[in-house]
């Protein structure tokens, strides 16, 4: 987890570090099978070879000086966390850090996901996929738990995807949801309709799909699954950078932020 935010102070990032190392370890990895080892970089270091990374920074145009880049130098996955946009918004960044940790670990490939075969008319056969993102069925802040006094998301368990579980199964870790597949108000969790050819899109808890193409921030999860990772580009941690290399940056991120297909 690197500091590269201006809002907030190692002491404070440390704590929420602290945190979800218990979460990953104690209530994560019994479930899911993926443990990691979590390690606070302050601001102005260098993060080890070979790690994955959490930048947590202040806002989408601090990402821009990163060229909203999407693997480390090693070719690892890294996740980001807009601080300042989540304070402004009243919302805890920890939960957010929590939300891109978990799914990091379940998913660092961005490339899972879960087909749900159904029959139509009785004899036509139709799928959907379901992405395999762990927190975004229950991604409200107000179903979260705390540790040590700090916000972290929920996050549901394998079971969820299992659409023949019946109820009384466990689908998540604060035991809110009933069913498989379901999503929690204000939850959400990104679809393909194989059939019909639409790409990726986005299904609210009310199950109006909605297009993915509006994605959100450039370089987040949900935008990456939709593109081919042959398109992904590498990151550095630093915000400092060279007046050529800003130029470079900005020629990649205008080659990123690709018009979406008629």
């Amino acid at each position: 987890m690197i500091n590269e935010s201006t809002v907030l102070t190692d002491a404070e990032v440390n704590s929420v570090v602290a945190a979800l190392q218990q979460q990953v370890t104690n209530d994560f990895r019994p479930v899911w099978g993926t443990d990691a080892e979590l390690t606070m970089i302050p601001q102005g270091s260098q993060p080890p070879a070979g790690s994955g990374w959490l930048a947590i920074l202040d806002d989408p145009d601090q990402a821009g000086a990163l060229g909203y880049h999407d693997l480390t130098p090693d070719g690892l996955p890294i996740g980001k966390v807009f601080a300042d946009s989540d304070l402004k918004a009243g919302t805890p960044w920890s939960v957010t850090a929590s939300r891109e940790l978990l799914e990091m670990l379940a998913d660092p490939n961005i490339n899972l996901s879960v087909l749900v075969q159904n029959s139509s008319n009785g004899s036509t056969t139709t799928g959907m996929l379901y992405a395999y993102e762990v927190c975004d069925a229950c991604e409200d802040d107000s179903f979260g738990y705390q540790i040590n006094n700090i916000l972290v998301s929920d996050f549901v368990y394998p079971t969820w995807f299992e659409s023949f579980r019946a109820q009384g199964t466990q689908f998540d870790h604060m035991k809110q949801i009933r069913s498989p597949l379901e999503l929690l108000p204000n939850g959400y969790i990104g679809v393909f309709q194989i059939n019909n050819g639409s790409g990726w899109q986005q299904q609210t808890a009310e199950k109006h799909p909605t297009n993915l193409r509006h994605r959100g921030h450039v370089g987040c999860r949900r935008e990456r699954r939709s593109i081919p990772r042959t398109e992904w580009l590498t990151s550095l941690p630093q915000r400092k950078i060279t007046h050529n290399a800003q130029q470079y940056l900005q020629h990649l991120q205008t080659l990123h932020r690709r018009k979406p297909a008629a």
